[in-house]
């Protein structure tokens, strides 16, 4: 099996997992190849370990249940549902990823999967060695496209966030978390915020004014500079920004991404050789 085909389908595996008692051993053992490679390919395409990415996953799904309309369970229940035996172990981990205990995030949700499900296109990739961007799975930003036609979107991107992982990992997460609230908080209730990779993020406005997006970009482009608190470290962070129409209304699925980053890509070069002059 080619090795960007292995990872894409421990990837669904996982997915369709998330809920029940998932160990590397049983990943490996459906996918028939040995435990030690999975996660050494794994870390190396995903830049974490499987441990790592279940978590995520786990409590960016955990979040959704907490805020469905349809959950009134304790928060117990929640933690079984995920693997967690006790009530204190799912607080850790659920406030290692969103900084926050469920009841804080009960009363304060925010408007975003924080880490959406990783997808790869092993036909854009040779070899796990290359550098590429990956995926998350936006289907449901896409059909919201479909509705909202003509209407802005908002696209940001950190500046520099090697260095900031360089710190160390959890750095990089909670400079993501940081970027993802700053374009929330500059939204307005209508707008949906959504991961696109892994320092891309879009707010798909419901606005058909491009005054509306300028207002919003304005906002995050203000706060470039201010920092956020790791341990006794304060990190400076700074964010791409730029907006615009999706012109191809009636794209695939599959090209929305590519659209996504294009738009993105022309921004921040254009913001790189402003600086460099």
């Amino acid at each position: 099996m080619n090795n960007l085909v292995l990872i894409t389908k421990a990837l669904e595996y996982i997915e369709g997992n998330l809920t029940e008692d998932l160990k590397t051993e049983d990943i490996s053992r459906n996918l028939y190849c040995s435990k030690s490679s999975l996660e050494k390919l794994f870390r190396i395409v995903t830049n974490m370990s499987i441990r790592d990415y279940v978590i995520r996953r786990r409590m960016s799904k955990a979040a959704r249940d907490i805020v469905s309309q349809s959950y009134d369970e304790s928060f117990l229940n929640l933690a079984v549902k995920y693997g967690y035996g006790s009530n204190e172990a799912f607080t850790r981990a659920f406030k290692g990823i969103w900084h926050m205990t469920p009841s804080e995030y009960k009363r304060n949700p925010v408007r975003y999967e924080l880490f959406p499900a990783l997808r790869l296109d092993p036909e854009l990739m040779e070899d796990v060695t290359m550098t590429t961007r990956k995926k998350v799975d936006i289907s449901e930003l896409y059909d919201y496209i479909q509705e909202r036609r003509d209407f802005f979107i908002v696209a940001i991107d950190i500046k520099s966030l090697v260095p900031i992982n360089e710190i160390s990992h959890e750095a990089g997460d909670l400079a993501i978390l940081t970027a993802l609230n700053r374009l929330s908080d500059a939204c307005g209730e209508e707008d949906i915020v959504f991961r696109i990779g892994g320092d891309e993020f879009v707010a798909l406005t419901n606005s058909k004014e491009g005054s509306y997006a300028e207002s919003i970009i304005h906002k995050i482009i203000s706060q470039n500079g201010d920092t956020f608190k790791y341990g006794d470290i304060d990190i400076p962070l700074s964010l791409y920004a730029t907006c615009y129409k999706l012109s191809n209304i009636d794209m695939k699925y599959s090209e929305l991404f590519s659209n996504l980053q294009k738009a993105l890509d022309v921004r921040k070069e254009c913001v790189d050789n402003l600086d460099n002059k």
